[in-house]
């Protein structure tokens, strides 16, 4: 029960004070700032003792920090439609997957045939705006894969890179193809 003396608060207002008077329901405050008010009990809230310690609002967010449901999970990468797991364009420049039998030919023809192949699969890919391409040239003594960096040298608006290491080894490259130069 509020009596003369006691400190209230309004519910849902930002008003504090003592009570100076009590009538039935209506009961008057002076408040913090030195006016007289007068409210209904249901409207008050009697404040509990001085005692009352009444954390800072740093204290209070610290606290909040640190419960465990507030913790914030970490973020995961958002896949843009565009990056998710296309499937890569690859070219296998071996010659056994190139013709049925090496028979007859010298190794001009075959490197010439390799480099057509690459030349004409980079061409499609660029035409139908594939974003990448892998070309699997094999470790051998490196000839294909030098021949392959000079006639890609030639192209503007590509990157060349190694493969995946995982997946191809040392024996492919990845052609990036940019697909809006500036």
């Amino acid at each position: 029960m509020i009596k003369v003396g006691d400190k209230v608060s309004v519910l849902d207002e930002p008003i504090r004070g003592k009570v100076v008077s009590v009538m039935k329901n209506e009961i008057t405050i002076e408040s913090e700032d030195g006016f007289d008010m007068i409210f209904l009990l249901h409207e008050l809230v009697k404040e509990q003792s001085e005692n009352l310690i009444i954390p800072s609002y740093e204290e209070v967010s610290k606290n909040i920090l640190e419960k465990e449901i507030f913790k914030k999970k970490p973020k995961r990468r958002l896949v843009k439609p565009k990056e998710r797991e296309v499937p890569v364009m690859e070219v296998d420049l071996h010659i056994h997957k190139l013709v049925r039998s090496t028979k007859g030919m010298a190794n001009h023809d075959i490197i010439t045939l390799q480099l057509d192949t690459a030349k004409r699969q980079l061409d499609f890919a660029i035409s139908k705006r594939i974003p990448k391409v892998v070309f699997i040239h094999g470790v051998g003594q490196g000839v294909l894969k030098e021949e392959l960096n000079y006639l890609f040298d030639r192209y503007d608006n590509i990157r060349i890179s190694d493969a995946d290491y995982k997946k191809y080894g040392l024996g492919a490259m990845e052609v990036y193809i940019v697909q809006n130069p500036k």
